[in-house]
């Protein structure tokens, strides 16, 4: 017959046990969303090859996260594993469009519809920074282009319904969006405006050096 001592001793060695999963389950957290976040970063930098590791490292990270989840769901806290599952949902959706200009579905990518969502709703700032890149390079059709999947990423974000109310944070996430698209706009248009001066301008020039050259001869 075992005493309490050495009962609670077997409890202790458990619960130290289970306090050291969780620890590195949490390490592995943060490793997954850091590798997701870099891989973004990468893609704005046009190293679509790299970035593609990244997020491979990252989905293995995840799916050993998932595993230990079904044996020891006390382990995952849900918070930031869904932290982790959003941010990599972010950089696999951006990636995507980015090289095939596709959306991925959480199947493809293996992630919870909520995950997903909030991830999709988070693109919506990737492209922002895009649109800027492409303004500043004088490009405003690609800027105008970005702006056009971030008006498809928020309205069909907003057109779920029900399904919109049922995922706490994305109603936050879809008013962030919204004023990213509000501004985004703004200097879009801004450019566009310029640029449509600016044509004018040389055209006009032009004119005028066809008529100087017309009169001369």
């Amino acid at each position: 017959m075992e005493t309490l001592k050495i009962i609670l001793k077997e409890v202790e060695k458990e619960l130290i046990h289970k306090d050291e999963m969780r620890e590195n389950a949490q390490q592995s957290m943060r490793k997954a969303t850091s590798l997701s976040k870099q891989a973004i970063f990468f893609i704005h930098q046009k190293r679509h090859k790299e970035a593609r590791k990244l997020i491979e490292k990252s989905k293995e990270i995840i799916s050993k996260l998932k595993t230990l989840a079904k044996e020891n769901p006390d382990i995952i806290y849900s918070g930031r594993f869904s932290a982790a599952l959003q941010e990599y949902s972010e950089a696999s959706i951006f990636l995507e469009l980015i090289q095939n200009s596709r959306f991925v579905t959480p199947t493809e990518i293996n992630v919870p519809s909520s995950d997903y969502v909030l991830g999709l709703a988070d693109v919506v700032g990737e492209y922002r920074r895009l649109t800027l890149d492409a303004l500043r390079e004088g490009n405003a059709e690609k800027g105008e282009n970005c702006l056009k999947t971030m008006d498809e990423i928020y309205i069909e974000l907003m057109a779920m319904d029900e399904a919109y109310m049922l995922v706490p944070g994305l109603r936050r996430k879809c008013d962030v969006a919204r004023r990213i698209i509000e501004s985004t706009r703004g200097d879009v248009t801004q450019e566009v405006r310029r640029k449509s001066l600016e044509n004018y301008l040389k055209r006009l020039e032009q004119t005028q050096g066809r008529k100087r050259q017309s009169r001369k001869g």
